[in-house]
């Protein structure tokens, strides 16, 4: 794969996350997660938005209409472009200061699942929080109770496989899904412990491969529907975050990263950055819509 890398814009995010792309708008959103900053950005004609949330910010996803799908620390809502309205939906029993919402996508029937991650857990220490589903009633439904970091949810083209990795578990589990039922045979799909990095962002192309970021090894995998690794692409973010194809004909890459962080020994100018990724094996899928009442 000859593939094309490039910074777009001049956002510089301390923890950018959660792209995805609105096909209606023609536009890529995501977040920094720390700063509370929701963008829009229109590629074609550069037109840049921003917006502002509660921080911090796990995961967005498009609704139905001008708004996104919004896991807060430890809520769920809706914000509206137009208004620049946030409503909040409903919230999960989990309190926690260490305890937030990571990562989310949207389910084939328009429901929002989202993760959430337990920072500083101790050894020995029960996993707070989990994996939830948000109904566009507003109900909330736990699904899983034993992922200590979610991130990178997405589904298979057909819709009855889930992927969710763990990333301190350095493993990407699968499960047959049924949205409106409960999670069946949980499977470990991928382990990138070998990759010595934990699996961040993910999302599944048109034929079905799994990609995902390998934040600590700047590297974005893609996996076979079977799990054997098909090809790795050098990135140029000290530490990528999350992707999401888009564009008019699905067939580039949106990619965040971080500009914060601990392990960072000075960041280099383009981290932070947010990257497209160009001449790819396949395009993508219109990412699920949250189908609010």
């Amino acid at each position: 794969m000859d593939a094309r890398i490039r910074r777009i814009g001049k956002t510089r995010d301390r923890l950018g996350e959660s792209p995805c792309w609105d096909a209606d708008a023609q536009a890529v959103c995501w977040i920094d997660a720390l700063a509370g900053i929701l963008w829009r950005l229109r590629p074609q004609s550069g037109v840049l938005e921003q917006h502002s949330l509660p921080a911090p910010v796990g995961a967005i996803a498009p609704c139905r209409g001008d708004a996104v799908v919004v896991a807060l620390r430890n809520s769920f809502a809706v914000y509206d472009f137009a208004t620049r309205a946030l409503e909040i939906l409903a919230h999960i029993t989990v309190d926690h200061p260490r305890v937030r919402f990571n990562d989310g996508k949207c389910d084939p029937a328009g429901n929002f699942i989202a993760g959430t991650m337990h920072m500083e857990r101790q050894p020995g220490e029960a996993v707070l929080g989990g994996l939830y589903r948000l109904r566009p009633d507003a109900r909330v439904e736990q699904l899983a109770d034993d992922i200590g970091f979610a991130n990178g949810p997405c589904f298979s083209p057909d819709g009855h496989t889930l992927y969710l990795a763990d990333s301190l578990e350095r493993t990407i589990w699968a499960y047959d899904y049924d949205p409106f039922g409960p999670l069946r045979h949980k499977r470990k799909f991928v382990d990138t412990g070998r990759f010595e990095s934990g699996p961040d962002g993910a999302t599944v192309d048109a034929q079905g491969f799994f990609w995902t970021v390998l934040t600590r090894a700047g590297q974005l995998a893609r996996f076979a529907p079977d799990g054997e690794l098909e090809r790795l692409v050098a990135l140029p973010a000290t530490y990528p975050t999350s992707l999401c194809f888009g564009g008019a004909r699905l067939d580039r890459i949106y990619l965040t990263s971080i500009s914060r962080s601990a392990r960072l020994e000075g960041p280099k100018p383009h981290d932070g950055g947010l990257f497209v990724i160009e001449g790819l094996p396949a395009s993508g899928r219109l990412p699920h819509r949250f189908a609010r009442g």
